[in-house]
Formats: structure tokens, C-alpha cells, sequence
């Protein structure tokens, strides 16, 4: 719908085949260049700004899982410390913001006067189609946000081991394991009308649990 900057497609062996075949298919005639990237589990994605992880999910066919983690962030900026410095509001604070040191005078003021230490980035981790497994319970470790497969209730337990999905309590026992500070569940069987018993029963082994609804926007911030 109007893009034109080129988009990059990350998956498994297989994705640029299916890409192509789906264009041949449908005939997307896209205005924009595509860039197909096949990676294989333990593969980083390196960009100026955040680092993709890869590693393997645990399903029915191969599949992967994805880590989004930002590079670090300047520490925050204290407004206050600037003005007691007699630090002008301007183009001298945006340069203290980036970590530089200015001069005011003839004093040299160095970034870590008025900027504190540099803080971690976000980090989403993003595994669906998968079955609990150390592979994803490491990839997702301290995360901000983990989106899970939860395609089950309990119930349906021996359902998620056939198909190679995880319940909603199975979810809830990854980010748990992995210390992770939101869980989204995702991948919601389309056999259930009601998904709250799922949500329940997330909650109860992880309270900071969430059953995210269509183009519901989630803040993810540290």
C-alpha cells in the first residue's frame, strides 16, 4: 500500500521458495524490492540499532524462533543537573543526550554529569508453533515481552504434544523458566469461542500474563 523501501524476509530453509511461489500465485506485483535472508538456528542478525537471535522451536516440522533485542540506550537525561551546570536548553543538552561532552566557557563538561549509566534495550521474543523447550526457554531469557504459542487448554494437553503446540500453562511455565517480564499467549486454537480459561489458567503460573486481541497495541518499554 504504497511502500517503497525494500523488505527484508528472515526465515527457515524453504521461505524463499515459498515467497516466490506465493508471488507467482497471486501476482503481488509489488512496487518495492523483496530481500529473502534463509538462517539457520544459533544465526544473529546484527543492524545498527538491535540484534535478531535465531534458534530452533520444537514442532512438527522445523521451524524457528526469534529474539528482538535492542542495542543499548543512552542512560536518561536529567534536565535539572543541566540547568544547576548553567548548561543553556538547546542544541548543548541534545549533545549531552548523545553521550558527547560540550564546552560552556572555559569548562569542558563531560555526558556523565547529566546523563545516568546506559540502560539494556527491549527485548521481544517471539516463538509460536512450538512445544516447551530449553532451545526457546534460553533464546527468551529476561525478556520483556514473550509471545508463546498457547494453542491449548489443559484439557487438551495430549492434543498440544500430538501437534506439537504448547498449552496456555505450558506458555505461562516458559516465561516463567525464563524469567521474562510479560507474557503475550498467542496462537489461539480457532476451538475455542472463549479463550479466557486459557488466559485463567496462564495466571496462575504467571501473573503477568496477557491474551492480546486483534490490532491491540502493547507498550513494551524497560
Amino acid at each position: 500500500m504504497g511502500r517503497k523501501r525494500e523488505l527484508e524476509i528472515v526465515g527457515p530453509k524453504g521461505v524463499a521458495k515459498l515467497v516466490t511461489s506465493v508471488n507467482n500465485v497471486v501476482k503481488l506485483y509489488s512496487k518495492f524490492p523483496i530481500r529473502i535472508r534463509e538462517v539457520k538456528p544459533g544465526v544473529t542478525i546484527r543492524d545498527l540499532e538491535y540484534r535478531v537471535h535465531v534458534t530452533s522451536a520444537k514442532h512438527s516440522i522445523p521451524c524457528l524462533a526469534y529474539a528482538f533485542e535492542e542495542m543499548p540506550r543512552p542512560g536518561r537525561f536529567d534536565p535539572a543537573k543541566a540547568r544547576r551546570l548553567g548548561v543553556p536548553e538547546g542544541p548543548l543538552w541534545k549533545k549531552l543526550q548523545s553521550g558527547k561532552s560540550i564546552r560552556l566557557g572555559r569548562r569542558r563538561i563531560p555526558a556523565r554529569l547529566v546523563v545516568g549509566p546506559p540502560r539494556r534495550g527491549v527485548k521481544i521474543t517471539y516463538a509460536v508453533d512450538t512445544r516447551p523447550c530449553p532451545h526457546v526457554i534460553k533464546l527468551a531469557a529476561r525478556s520483556d515481552l514473550l509471545i508463546h504459542d498457547s494453542c491449548f487448554d489443559e484439557a487438551a494437553s495430549v492434543k498440544a504434544q500430538e501437534y506439537g503446540h504448547s498449552t496456555a500453562a505450558e506458555a505461562a511455565q516458559v516465561a516463567k523458566k525464563s524469567r521474562s517480564r510479560k507474557l503475550a499467549l498467542f496462537h489461539i486454537s480457532a476451538m475455542y469461542e472463549d479463550a479466557a480459561p486459557l488466559l485463567a489458567q496462564a495466571k496462575t503460573i504467571f501473573r503477568d500474563t496477557i491474551l492480546p486481541q486483534d490490532m491491540v497495541t502493547v507498550s513494551v518499554d524497560v
